[in-house]
This record gives structure tokens, C-alpha cells and sequence, in this order.
């Protein structure tokens, strides 16, 4: 439905101020910090995504994952029975079986979600890319994360982008699709919400901001916009749609935020793992230590925490 996008014009100085009176709402502290990072780590796609990843690294990244906390802190909160994990396991389609193998090993549930579509910079045939997501899902990814071709985007082909997105749901079958827009390459923020939209028409379930290696990854502007984008189409079709910013959250402080952000954008409906995602490598090292503090008073050294 062109006519949603036709006439779109985004106030950029209104969003950038609206995002820098987001990173001055006051902290969180004591048990309502906790909770909003335990929370935090159940949303979290914990992610490798390096040309070096060997099925050890993966089976270590798949340990991290059911055992995202300490058990013994966890127990200090109470949560020790709460069957905390995080969202899900992501990496290249290569390392799909390796995942999936050892979470079934472990007789756990988490999804493996494997980036697709000539990740990360979108430039391969269309051929190619449904083949690569069909091999994924072949592999055993119940989610996979394609990757839009930003040209479609700067020259204004809409309806192409529409059709190459709606082959990767359809070739995508059972499994969940998170649609890349790569927002920090699209231009302007006006292309941000069009490219939203049309994902969203095209079957998307989740869309996220970026693949973690473009220059600019998930900011609160791009982020506003994208969920506006997610807000409009819930009111026009009914249907809710998964918002994921990655790239670039390394911090608690940062994760907290953005689950607010939502929460004030959206609503408390979309705070679940279903609806809601942060795409992460780093980030669930500093929330473990956040708890750790919360919990003992001192942070942890190095060897106290295991590795991700």
C-alpha cells in the first residue's frame, strides 16, 4: 500500500531532541535495576558474528545462553527457578548445526536465529540470498535475520524491496524473519520509516536496526522512528510487529533505556522476548556484573564471571 509512505515526512530536529532527553532519564537503582536487567537478558540474541567462529566458541556462546547469570546470584534474587535464558542464539548459517546440536545436547529450547541474504551488505543476487535462508532453515534456525538491499532504498524502489522481502519470508516457511534495514545506510530518516513500512507490509515479524557493522548502528532517533513505524502499522492492521536494535548496546545502562524507550513508545505488551530483542555480543558480560555488584556489593574480576 504505497499511499502509507507517499506523503511521509519525519520532523528530525523534533525526533533528535526527543532522543537526547532520552539519555537523561534518571537511572534505575537497586532491585528495580535488577529486575529491568533480568529482563533485559531474556530479550538479548546472543550473537557471533566473526570469521573466526569455530564450533567450540558456538558451543561456548550456547553454555552463555542457558546460563546467562550465575546460578548462585540468581539465587540471591530469588530468580534461581525462573528458567532465565536469553532470546535467542545467533550466527551464520555455517554455524547453524553446530548451535542447534548443542542446545538440543543440553535439552534446551532457546531458538537459533542465523543471520541470511548476503549478510551483512545485501549485495548478492536475490538467487543466492533464498537459497542461503533456505539452507538456514534446513539447518535448523527457527528465526533468521535477512538483510534488506539498501540501493532499493536510495533510488526509491519500493515495490522491489516489497517483492524481495516478501520471496524471503515466503522461502523463510516456519521460521520467524527479522528484517536488516541497515539503518545507517539509508540516508535519512524519512527512508528509515518507509523501509519500515514495507518490511512490515511484506511479512516481516520483527525489524531491526542494523547488522552491527555498518558505521552507525542502533541510535534513539532511528530507533523512535522505526517504533512509530511499528505503532502506525499495529493501528492500521491489527497485527503486532517485533522491533530488535543491535549494534552497538554494550552497556546496561544502554539496555535498561532501550527497554524503557519501548515500553513508553509501544507499551508493556511489546516487553517480551516475542516481541522485543537486542541484538548483542558484548552486552550480557556487563549486565552479569551489574548483578554480581547488586548482589555482593564489589565487581567481579575477570575469571569470576565466565565468558560469552
Amino acid at each position: 500500500e504505497l499511499g502509507w509512505i507517499s506523503k511521509v515526512y519525519v520532523n528530525r530536529p523534533a525526533v533528535v531532541r526527543h532522543a537526547e532527553q532520552i539519555k537523561k532519564w534518571k537511572t534505575l537503582k537497586g532491585n528495580w535495576q535488577a529486575a529491568w536487567l533480568l529482563k533485559a537478558v531474556t530479550c538479548i540474541d546472543l550473537t557471533t558474528l566473526s570469521g573466526d567462529d569455530t564450533a567450540s566458541n558456538v558451543q561456548r556462546l550456547c553454555f552463555k545462553a542457558k546460563h546467562p547469570i550465575r546460578e548462585d546470584l540468581l539465587k540471591a534474587l530469588d530468580m534461581h527457578d525462573k528458567g532465565i535464558t536469553v532470546g535467542a542464539v545467533c550466527v551464520y548459517p555455517a554455524r547453524v548445526s553446530d548451535a542447534v546440536n548443542t542446545l538440543k545436547a543440553a535439552g534446551c529450547n532457546i531458538p537459533v536465529a542465523s543471520v541470511a541474504a548476503g549478510f551483512p551488505s545485501g549485495q548478492t543476487p536475490l538467487e543466492t540470498k533464498l537459497a542461503e535462508i533456505r539452507l538456514a532453515v534446513e539447518y535448523g534456525a527457527r528465526e533468521i535475520d535477512i538483510v534488506i538491499s539498501r540501493s532499493l532504498v536510495l533510488t526509491g524502489q519500493w515495490e522491489g524491496l516489497y517483492e524481495e522481502i516478501r520471496l524471503c519470508r515466503a522461502a523463510c516457511g516456519e521460521a520467524h524473519m527479522k528484517t536488516i534495514l541497515a539503518t545507517g545506510e539509508l540516508g535519512s530518516l524519512a527512508n528509515v520509516y518507509k523501509a519500515s513500512m514495507i518490511a512490515m507490509m511484506a511479512g516481516s515479524d520483527f525489524i531491526k536496526t542494523s547488522t552491527g557493522k555498518e558505521v552507525e548502528n542502533a541510535t534513539f532517533p532511528v530507533g523512535i522512528v522505526m517504533m512509530r513505524a511499528i505503532k502506525e502499522y499495529y493501528w492500521q492492521t491489527g497485527y503486532k510487529v517485533g522491533f530488535k536494535p543491535a549494534g552497538g548496546i554494550r552497556t546496561a545502562r544502554e539496555a535498561i533505556t532501550w527497554l524503557m524507550l519501548v515500553k513508553e513508545e509501544l507499551g508493556v505488551e511489546w516487553l517480551t522476548p516475542e516481541l522485543f530483542r537486542l541484538g548483542a555480543s558484548s552486552l550480557l558480560g556487563d549486565i552479569e556484573q551489574q548483578i554480581f555488584y547488586h548482589v555482593t556489593g564489589t565487581y567481579a574480576l575477570q575469571h569470576e564471571l565466565a565468558m560469552a
